[in-house]
């Protein structure tokens, strides 16, 4: 199916016409170049014939919002984890800030990589979440915390490694969810005490893991800290959250020409304006 026609099952599916339509909204960044480009050409085109305003969208700034849309939550410390991305951030004076992130890959990739070594196919996340609840050693994983930042390549090779060793599939996956989201948890209980803040927002793909989710839950409580969890059904890319953004940054006067919609396949959050952010730090 093409992009034309997924618009156009999307407009019959909702009952709407294209002349319904007064704002569009598209996912500008970051993100790989050709998928990106795919949205933008076509989000550009009906803008044109349409006369119809348009706004690029941070792809973390969607799932960040739709989160505390669903959620009630008001200013929270934020954790974003992803296939491209794993940042803690939180909102300061107008703008999302990042208080840590990963070093080198997402650990949604790096989950979606071993899982490719053991045969699994994307996305692979939820099927090593399975063979995980039947690990039962705990297998000695790199674990890289720098401050709020973390790696997650260690802990990749490493597993290859225990993998060519002969070791459990079921203890590797155990072991690799362990290690990495003790780290999360780490970066994130540090991230509270810097902060200050008493709220946090768990959003983007791999947060609908649900150890993750015990993890975080045990951490904060013991932090004193409420944990909004972002529906599972938004925690996955999705238009709702890239169109309810594009709608927040019109209301709150961004505009945006034609021009200045080119994609940024390092779009960072940011660098994306928020004027409706008033927390502080």
């Amino acid at each position: 199916m093409n992009v034309t026609e997924v618009i156009k099952g999307s407009l019959e599916s909702s009952g709407f016409g294209i002349k319904d339509i007064n704002l569009i909204g598209f996912s500008m960044g970051p993100g790989f170049g050709p998928c990106l480009k795919v949205a933008a050409v076509s989000a550009r085109s009906l803008s044109i014939s349409n006369k119809i305003p348009i706004l690029g969208v941070n792809h973390p700034l969607g799932h960040i919002e739709i989160g505390k849309r669903l959620t009630g939550a008001i200013d929270p410390l934020i954790l974003y984890v992803s296939g491209g991305n794993t940042q803690i951030i939180a909102g300061e004076n107008g703008k999302y800030r990042v208080f840590g992130e990963t070093t080198d890959m997402g650990i949604g990739n790096m989950l979606d990589k071993f899982a490719r070594e053991i045969g699994i196919p994307f996305p692979g996340g939820p099927k090593i979440e399975e063979l995980a609840k039947n690990g039962r050693n705990l297998l000695n994983l790199p674990y890289s915390v720098k401050g709020m930042d973390t790696s997650f390549s260690g802990i990749f090779t490493a597993a290859i490694n225990h993998l060519a060793k002969g070791e459990s599939v079921q203890d590797i996956c155990y072991s690799i969810q362990e290690t990495a989201f003790s780290m999360l948890c780490e970066t994130l209980e540090r991230a509270i005490y810097t902060t200050g803040k008493r709220e946090i927002l768990l959003t983007g793909g791999v947060a609908r893991n649900v150890k993750l989710r015990e993890m975080i839950v045990d951490m904060a409580h013991q932090s004193g800290c409420t944990v909004h969890e972002t529906p599972l059904e938004y925690c996955m890319d999705n238009g709702t959250m890239i169109a309810q953004a594009a709608m927040l940054m019109f209301q709150n006067g961004i505009r945006q020409t034609i021009e200045q919609t080119a994609v940024d396949q390092r779009f960072r959050i940011d660098d994306a304006p928020a004027p409706w952010i008033n927390g502080r730090i």
